[in-house]
């Protein structure tokens, strides 16, 4: 089979002594799901796998998603040869734009949808630089000496997903990108058993491998399965069907356009990430659809509900997504009708239980027909399950395993699995910490007790790492026990109270309702003003207002138990 060669003209032909040590640097996806990137580093030399975003978790109020921590690489910016990307899901890409700037804006290498999506993101970050983004394909070897990476076809839930595997003068590294093993899949082909065994017989030295579906016995289910459970729901149902996924799970929308087209449904698309999604796939023939299916939602009353399917995003109960606007007769276009059939064809991510969970009852109660995975399998996971990890670790046979992408005890259940199928032993098996620097020779895998900085950059709205500790946890408080704002006005002559303090309580205490409560701690303020001000001095206002903090915030514990943010507000006059 020909290959097509790509060299990029900066990176020098000289191929390094192999009698050095790669150093594998994960600056995100251990011990979390998301946020998935990793460094490859040999004789300072340096790739980097993925660049993505993660979810925010429940002790992070306001803050929209996570990115990695880049510090290690912004002085190494000449070092690094190239970005290879694995699919198109945000965990895996959703970083670029924040990131690239930081880290020299090298040569990025994905797939054609991947590099698609990437691209089509990076119009709403008009101050990024332009990409240096190149369109590859399975066949394509990427030579950036020391390193020479090619990539082959796994199956997951969106096409197009690359692992990616990385010959390097101390042996072959292969990283399954998210992957599981099924031999029917809808609109996409098989993983190639027979080239995994190939690799495995040339030998591969360490297998970077997907943890997701560690915990879970047995094969992850078949998308064929999922099919056919999709169109029992179709044949039986008599008015509008609205299927609710996840924007990107691209596998998922052509299943459902496919069956509409065999039901004589036309199809409306709804959803932000989704449409955007859809837009992609079909300039480059990943969704294929019947000339006249897909139409807008104005249309809609052109057809009886019995033609109808919508397929949208908010299946996990997301306040502002096309779900939830439905159920609550929010969406201009699309609103909820007794006898719809609903159905939520993705699982509930963790954290999500309780406002899904308020979302169905809120179908059920307006007379909707609702399906969920629980009942009946309409959603299969993109990860391999335990079986699939068996399978893979058999194919390949590597030497040293490293388990990535997922939590901890993800990870140690996959450890797990090197140790049965290939008889691994602990020191075989890299469990490495974000940051953490595992050392790699052809003899030995290490996990050393070395880190690079690798914490949690947090974005919040246009900023990026400028919610601190400080205010993550100045949130956590208010959202805990509320805010409670003094404003006293002082004789900056005396140093006396003039008039009444003003309070402003905010998700602590009703006002109306805790008068004496007010009185008493109105009283405190004047007394705690009057006892620091000493007169005949300067007035030192910074030590009155930490005065005023300290103090009324124990006597608001005293009395009420809670530990309301406390802001005192001092007006000189």
């Amino acid at each position: 089979m020909l290959r097509q060669k790509i060299t990029p003209p900066e990176v020098a032909s000289a191929r390094p002594s192999s009698k050095g040590k790669l150093r594998i640097i994960p600056l995100g996806g251990l011990g979390e799901v998301g946020r998935n990137m990793t460094v490859l580093e040999y004789e300072g030399k340096i790739i980097i796998i993925d660049m993505g975003l993660g979810f925010p978790e429940l002790d992070m109020p306001g803050i929209d998603f996570t990115i990695p921590n880049t510090k290690y690489l912004e002085d190494k910016k000449d070092k690094i040869l190239g970005i290879f990307f694995t699919h198109g899901h945000y965990d895996h890409i959703g970083a670029v734009p924040y990131l690239i700037a930081r880290i020299g804006n090298p040569p990025l290498f994905a797939s054609p949808l991947t590099a698609a999506i990437i691209k089509k993101r990076q119009i709403d970050f008009p101050n990024s630089p332009k990409l240096n983004l190149k369109s590859i394909k399975e066949d394509d070897v990427i030579k950036v000496a020391p390193f020479e990476v090619s990539f082959f076809h796994v199956n997951h839930n969106i096409p197009d997903d690359y692992a990616i595997k990385v010959e390097t003068p101390i042996g072959t590294i292969i990283y399954t990108s998210d992957f599981k093993f099924d031999p029917h899949p809808v609109n996409d082909k098989p993983t190639d058993l027979e080239q995994l065994k190939r690799f495995g017989d040339k030998g591969v030295l360490m297998l970077m491998e997907d943890s997701t579906g560690a915990e879970e016995e047995g094969h992850s289910t078949s998308e064929q399965t999922i099919k056919d459970n999709l169109e029992i729901i179709f044949k039986q149902s008599k008015g509008r069907i609205i299927a609710a996924t996840f924007g990107s799970l691209l596998n998922r929308v052509q299943q459902l356009i496919t069956l509409s087209e065999a039901y004589n449904r036309k199809v409306i698309i709804q959803g932000f990430t989704m449409k955007s999604n859809v837009e992609i796939c079909k300039e480059l023939g990943y969704i294929k659809s019947e000339k006249n299916t897909l139409i807008e939602a104005k249309e809609m009353h052109n057809y009886p509900d019995s033609r109808l399917t919508v397929i949208g995003t908010g299946a996990q109960g997301e306040s502002n997504a096309f779900l939830m606007r439905y159920a609550n007769g929010e969406h201009k276009e699309v609103q909820l009708k007794r006898g719809d059939t609903i159905i939520f064809s993705s699982s509930v991510v963790p954290g999500n239980e309780r406002s899904v969970q308020a979302l169905k009852d809120n179908l059920y109660k307006r007379g909707a027909h609702v399906f969920h995975y629980k009942m009946m399998d309409i959603h299969a996971s993109g990860h391999g399950e335990r079986e699939d990890l068996r399978e893979m670790l058999r194919l390949l046979r590597p030497k040293f395993l490293m388990p990535t992408h997922g939590y901890l005890s993800m990870m140690a259940r996959h450890a797990e699995l090197g140790e049965e199928v290939l008889k691994m032993t602990k020191d075989d098996i890299a469990l490495a910490e974000n940051g953490q620097i595992v050392e790699l020779t052809q003899d030995k895998i290490t996990v050393t007790k070395n880190f690079v900085d690798s914490n949690i950059i947090m974005v919040d709205g246009l900023g990026v790492g400028d919610v601190s500790e400080i205010v993550l946890r100045d949130r956590q408080l208010m959202s805990a026990d509320g805010m409670f704002v003094i404003i006293a006005v002082v004789d900056s002559q005396t140093g006396k109270v003039k008039g009444e303090p003003d309070i402003i309580s905010r998700g602590f205490i009703y006002m109306k309702e805790s008068k004496d409560l007010l009185y008493q701690t109105r009283k405190k303020i004047k007394e705690t003003i009057t006892k620091t001000v000493i007169p005949g001095t300067d007035i030192n206002w910074p030590y009155i207002r930490n005065s005023l903090r300290d103090k009324i915030g124990k006597f608001l514990y005293v009395k009420t138990r809670r530990r309301p943010m406390i802001l005192p507000v001092i007006v000189e006059i």
